[in-house]
């Protein structure tokens, strides 16, 4: 008994010394959970990682399971209370956990106080350090094979949302899905550099939440306007809406490259987010042609 007692408590304190934090210079409390240790970081490394910030169990940012982060390792770089404090400690393989205080990173200038960052709140980080490339044209390379990774699972999610919710989509050539309930007035088609006036409602395709819309409770607000492909909206709006014309309804599937991709739109769009708009065009017209600008008088020297 004396033996198995004595081998649980060494086991306990093993654990507890695996799992303990240590502190950056800064104050920053950091854990590293070890991998191979075959190749440590160092300035000047292109390098690859993933990421991940949580705030109370919410994802505030995220690359996990989508595209990684592709840098140069820059240690000159103000690196203080930020998990870049301790990379050159860790090893590719390597998984660094750090513990952020909103005070301290307000202190250090690195955010304000608003309604997602909230006194005394804390901010948790994970980092895995993937691979260091040996030149630029080896991380281009990679990255490419990440993107196409990254089109293919929202294409598929996109296709598998519309079977299961019986839609009939057409799909752009980026894999936004169309569902053309009405297609409207063709003498009044949506075209690029057509102003379009619009009524939507946005939800979060995984969720079904709503983030945004101009029709509360079934009535109507004034209609968001725009000119397509004069860069005013998201990608996919510049190439959904043209299927339809003016007095359209239908659906936009927006996958997460074509509308707010890796950054979302905080607080209400995560990373990452594929998108469902239901959409209404109530009017297609000529864009207003841009008024041109008086040059200003040269006034030139009286020569003799």
């Amino acid at each position: 008994m004396k033996k198995i007692l004595a081998f649980t408590v060494a086991a306990t304190m093993l654990f507890t010394a695996c799992n303990k934090f240590e502190k950056a210079p800064s104050g920053m409390p950091y854990k590293v959970e070890k991998g191979p240790r075959k190749q440590k970081l160092a300035h000047g490394q292109l390098l690859k990682m993933h990421f991940e910030y949580t705030l109370k169990d919410s994802v505030i940012s995220s690359t996990m399971g989508h595209i990684p982060v592709y840098f140069s390792l820059d240690t000159t770089r103000s690196n203080k209370y930020s998990f870049s404090e301790v990379m050159t400690d860790c090893y590719v393989g390597d998984k660094l956990f750090c513990t952020l205080s909103i005070d301290s990173m307000v202190k250090f200038g690195y955010v304000e106080y608003n309604p997602i960052f909230k006194k005394g709140d804390f901010l948790n980080c994970t980092v895995e350090f993937i691979k260091v490339f040996k030149d630029e044209a080896e991380q281009e390379a990679d990255f490419k094979l990440e993107l196409d990774a990254e089109k293919k699972r929202e294409e598929k999610t996109i296709k598998d949302y519309a079977t299961k919710h019986n839609l009939k989509a057409v799909y752009t050539q980026n894999g936004v899905g169309v569902v053309v309930e009405t297609m409207g007035d063709t003498a009044f088609k949506a075209d690029s550099g057509k102003q379009v006036s619009v009524y939507y409602s946005g939800k979060l395709m995984d969720s079904g939440k709503e983030f945004d819309s101009n029709v509360k409770n079934g009535v109507k607000a004034n209609p968001f306007i725009f000119t397509l492909d004069a860069k005013m909206v998201i990608p996919g709006w510049d190439e959904a809406i043209k299927y339809f014309a003016k007095g359209g309804k239908g659906k936009l599937l927006i996958p997460a490259l074509m509308g707010y991709g890796a950054q979302g739109s905080a607080p209400v769009i995560p990373p990452y987010a594929n998108l469902v708009f239901d959409v209404e065009i109530t009017d297609v017209t000529d864009a207003p042609k841009l008024q041109p600008t008086t040059p200003p008088i040269t006034v030139q020297p009286v020569t003799k």
